[in-house]
């Protein structure tokens, strides 16, 4: 009976990290779009991993787990680099060159890299057809979005190299999600929550470290913040980080990498609706096609 209700308890917390990592966190691309109006991108990362890092320490601290293990913040520097810091800096660098539906578009092609760069599992992803054929029709996807770019009236120097930027932050996203995945001992599987307290502050140390070299600090007037820079800042450190990182990365210590990954073409679906009827974003005929075409790739990756 026990044995029971722990399998139910641990179904129910599957589901909730499920949709936090889907719908959650597909909100954020909209939010930082309008957190950058107020924010430099590297300023609004230090702050965000920060506030959401110190707060999630002090709560497994106060819970009794052992924060402090040097194998545990040592792991956690390098996912916090790989798979917060580059990631994040360049998907918000991107969002002042490209509208939020579109970085949302781009980086749903995250769970093909996932495929393609997953090692140890090619014997069990190349050995089926859909996968395979999956794998080049998502592809298929990416590069209709950037003939897309490229044939573009409104194409500039700065929206070409915000494409450019994505896909190298979609490879850093899962390069450090295989990293989390098969580099993690059974001591940070236990402590899943202080792993991710630290990868958000080693994060956030990149992101001070940046800010400072770029001079942030001298671009904005904390007084003259906007209520909705606020509240978007707020929401990603609430939602975007604590609640849905963490749900991720406790995701990934049960569940399959490519699995995991198939938040990446969730995403874009609620970017796409915040960003046409919250932000007015114009979403045109091929970039609907080239998300399809992804989604599509995606869901023949994932078929079992």
């Amino acid at each position: 009976m026990e044995r029971e209700h722990k399998i139910d308890r641990n179904l129910v917390g599957i589901v909730i990290a499920y949709f936090l990592i889907y719908v959650v966190w597909g909100s954020t691309y909209f939010f930082i779009g309008v957190a950058l109006k107020d924010f430099p991108p590297f300023l609004l990362g230090a702050l965000r991993f920060t506030v959401a890092g110190m707060i999630l320490l002090c709560i497994c601290y106060i819970r009794g787990e052992r924060v402090f293990k040097r194998s545990l913040v040592m792991r956690s520097a390098v996912s916090g680099i790989v798979l917060l810091f580059i990631d994040m800096a360049v998907v918000m660098l991107a969002q002042r060159y490209v509208t939020s539906s579109f970085v949302a578009i781009i980086a749903s092609s995250t769970t093909l890299w996932i495929l393609l760069l997953d090692v140890p599992m090619w014997k069990h992803n190349f050995c089926s057809f859909f996968r395979i054929a999956g794998g080049m029709i998502g592809f298929s996807g990416v590069v209709m979005l950037y003939l897309e770019q490229l044939n573009s009236d409104l194409l500039s120097f700065h929206s070409g190299s915000g494409f450019l930027l994505l896909i190298v932050g979609c490879i850093s996203w899962a390069l450090g999600t295989l990293y989390a995945k098969y580099h993690s001992s059974r001591e940070e599987e236990v402590n899943a929550f202080a792993g991710s307290a630290w990868q958000m502050l080693f994060a956030s140390a990149m992101f001070w470290i940046c800010s400072a070299v770029n001079g942030d600090m001298t671009e904005v007037n904390l007084k003259e913040v906007s209520t909705a820079g606020w509240f978007s800042l707020a929401y990603l450190i609430l939602f975007g980080s604590l609640l849905a990182y963490s749900a991720y990365v406790w995701l990934l210590k049960i569940r399959p990498a490519l699995e995991v990954g198939t938040h990446a073409y969730v995403n874009p679906f609620i970017a796409v609706l915040l960003g046409m009827f919250l932000g007015n974003e114009h979403i045109t005929l091929i970039q609907i096609s080239g998300l399809l075409l992804i989604l599509l790739g995606v869901m023949l990756v994932s078929r079992k």
